[in-house]
């Protein structure tokens, strides 16, 4: 079975599949307050892994003083498993953040993130808003002549924590600034979680006719209790790739009120249910969700692991084999 959609104009093609990029270990972790050690990241790692991730955020080069909870990022790369079918993504603001994840071997796919107001992006990377474009078309150009791919995201796709709404053409010219470098993909990131079903589709369908051989991911953060219904609107536009943390843990240092990400769980449950194959195990991801609230010391967001598996006898079924 596969979900169908119909966008404007846009004719109905089937969904057979959609590919989830698993951020808990970089925008998951960032904001925590809580230190999380390297083993401990790593482990989290792993379980996204045995949950059937093969895109992971392991980390970012960033400022350890801007955000400690980062500050390990070479550690953290020294320790990830060999894994040939895994993408290793490490995000990055300059060419210093690109260097040094270049330099640890093991990461596979540079992620560079522009922003589309001025406010914010001198907030988080000190720089205008088309200094952060040109700084992501270094990126990519850095990659590539490493023999790396790059993705780019536009945070504040749907919204600014400072300057509030944001036009639909500024962040169409941004994506096609960037689309100039060779990006593997160009992301719309909600931020802030302001973002709603409408307006996703009307702009993931807008980038897709104005950049129609550049894949869109999106992310998009559940602050407002809009993440999911933004998902589907995303998939059904044409998405093809969903960031999403395990958990529904995540925020940004530098966005007032940004709460969490879309829980993985969350998602991939949504997905399944609708015949999109996300090629991950829902009991594995729920006893992710276990061990990580153990590690967080506290409940986590995500409810389809509150409820548990569905149908009921799978869930059985499966822990019955797990005990022999």
């Amino acid at each position: 079975m596969s979900g169908m959609y119909t966008v404007d104009g846009v004719n109905s093609v089937s969904i057979g599949a959609v590919e989830m990029l698993e951020v808990s270990p970089r925008d998951g972790l960032q904001n925590e307050k809580q230190a999380i050690s390297t083993a401990d990241k790593l482990a989290l790692i792993g379980h996204a892994i045995a949950a059937g991730s093969r895109r992971i955020e392991v980390t970012s080069f960033v400022n350890p003083r801007a955000v400690p909870q980062m500050a390990d990022a070479e550690d953290v790369c020294a320790g990830l498993p060999d894994r040939k079918d895994v993408t290793f993504i490490g995000l990055v603001m300059n060419q210093r953040g690109a260097e040094r994840a270049l330099a640890t071997g093991r990461i596979d796919q540079l992620g560079a993130v522009s922003v589309a107001t001025d406010t914010f992006a001198m907030r988080n990377q000190g720089q205008t808003s088309d200094g952060s474009v040109e700084a992501a078309k270094e990126i990519i150009a850095l990659a590539r002549q490493s023999g790396k791919t790059a993705q780019a995201t536009i945070a504040a796709s749907f919204g600014c924590p400072f300057e509030g709404e944001v036009a639909g053409d500024r962040v169409i010219a941004m994506a096609t600034a960037i689309a100039e470098a060779g990006p593997v993909e160009i992301a719309l990131a909600d931020t802030i979680g302001v973002g709603n079903p409408a307006h996703v589709a009307r702009l993931v369908e807008r980038l897709r006719t104005e950049l129609p051989n550049l894949p869109v991911r999106v992310h998009f953060h559940n602050t407002r209790g809009t993440g999911l219904a933004n998902v589907w609107a995303a998939v059904q536009a044409g998405a093809r790739t969903v960031d999403a943390s395990l958990g529904g843990l995540g925020g940004c240092p530098f966005a007032p009120g940004a709460a969490g990400n879309v829980a993985t769980e969350d998602v991939a449950y949504m997905l399944e249910r609708a015949g999109i194959a996300t090629g991950l195990d829902q009991p594995k991801l729920h006893a992710a969700n276990r061990w990580l609230g153990e590690i967080m010391d506290r409940p986590l967001s995500a409810m389809a692991a509150k409820a548990g598996p569905f149908p009921a006898q799978q869930s059985e079924q499966t822990h019955e084999k797990e005990a022999v």
